[in-house]
């Protein structure tokens, strides 16, 4: 039987894996083994390791390496403990193949250490641009650290090949956050308030994390987004930003921000579920998450998507972008939330997919030679 190592170091990549995870454990031919680092074991970041516990995966591992500050050098000497830490562990417990997702400096951490252990890679999400951030320069080195590629779009495909991958190598899946909403059901207003959200009002759902290469202007575009947010009239509900630089800057403002206005929420951690379920009810969606870019679309939700930071992704018609100025975000609000734009995204197609992305992930995991061929990467000229 064969052994899927799967990395996952934050609530933004479980929730994507979580559908892989049920088709790998449909199989009889394959064993999963999760390895569990990053800000799953951070109790400022809502301790999601508990989630995945109460979902009942094998965590083979626990892979601890961050530390309390946010500035540039802190994340690059998180990324060399990483390293060290994932070496090890996948040392101890080495699995035939090993499955990584996007583009975290934590996942580039387990990238890297597996490439001494010539352990077979396999990446999600690879061939997207995302400019204003350093995922964009982590994306394309996990793809060139990897040996099979996953891609959501034909268009990132062509990318992943561009960059001198192998076409055989190269499988067009869809993203597979999308299979989990075939089978969604929203949860109850009882459901959600467990959570710590109630939907009294209309209510815009607000995301917003560091631009890591512009990420000495924080402050100033954080200040215009909250200006744009408390102008639109709206309640609004906030969630925790990524542990990139200067997130600790974010989270300071948000609480004291929800702390001034009873319209305003902030919660560490949603979850997957209650995510997906304010997604199906919220007026519009505001901030800079690559969930406004991919999911969003399935729920036919208006997204105001905010500077540079998923600059160069494919955006569906329910994406308005706005610049980092508070009047720039408080014209695209406006724009979001007129019943006449809702109305125009009524049988939108999400161009990410089609639901079915996870079971073509793991029957290739499950089932490619793992051999020399596998291993020994050469350069595809075009």
């Amino acid at each position: 039987m064969r052994t899927v190592g799967v990395v996952t170091v934050g609530r933004s990549d479980y929730g994507i894996y979580r559908p892989v995870l049920r088709a790998l454990e449909s199989r009889d031919d394959v064993r999963v083994q999760l390895y569990v680092g990053g800000m799953h074991l951070v109790e400022g970041f809502g301790l999601t390791v508990l989630e995945i516990e109460r979902d009942g995966y094998p965590i083979v591992e626990r892979v601890d390496f961050l530390n309390s500050g946010d500035g540039p050098v802190d994340v690059a000497a998180a990324i060399g403990r990483g390293v060290i830490a994932f070496a090890e562990a996948f040392e101890r417990t080495r699995p035939d193949i090993l499955l990584l997702l996007g583009d975290r400096f934590e996942m580039f951490a387990a990238g890297i250490a597996a490439l001494p252990l010539a352990l077979p890679l396999a990446h999600i999400h690879g061939g997207e641009s995302t400019e204003g951030v350093i995922d964009e320069a982590i994306r394309h080195s996990l793809t060139k650290l990897s040996h099979l590629h996953f891609a959501a779009t034909k268009e990132y495909a062509r990318r992943i090949v561009q960059l001198g991958e192998e076409p055989w190598r190269v499988h067009v899946t869809g993203a597979p956050a999308l299979d989990t909403l075939s089978d969604f059901k929203p949860l109850s207003d009882d459901e959600l308030a467990a959570q710590g959200v109630q939907l009294r009002a209309p209510t815009l759902l607000v995301t917003y994390h560091p631009v890591t290469l512009a990420h000495e202007r924080t402050g100033e575009q954080l200040t215009a987004l909250l200006e744009a947010v408390s102008d639109s009239g709206l309640d609004a509900l906030f969630t925790f930003p990524n542990a990139d630089t200067s997130y600790g800057e974010i989270v300071s403002r948000l609480e004291s921000f929800a702390g001034e206005n009873g319209r305003f929420t902030l919660v560490r951690n949603l979850g997957t579920e209650a995510y997906f379920t304010v997604m199906s009810r919220a007026a519009a969606m505001v901030g800079n998450s690559s969930s406004g870019i991919i999911e969003a679309a399935s729920f036919e939700l208006p997204v105001v998507d905010v500077g540079m930071r998923q600059r160069g992704r494919m955006r569906p018609r329910n994406v308005i972008g706005a610049d980092g100025d508070a009047e720039s975000i408080r014209a695209a609000i406006e724009r979001a939330v007129d019943p006449a734009f809702r109305l125009s995204l009524d049988g939108l197609e999400n161009p990410y997919g089609d639901g079915h992305a996870s079971e073509r992930i793991a029957g290739v995991v499950a089932t490619v030679p793992l051999d020399e061929r596998l291993l020994l990467k050469r350069f595809h000229d075009l």
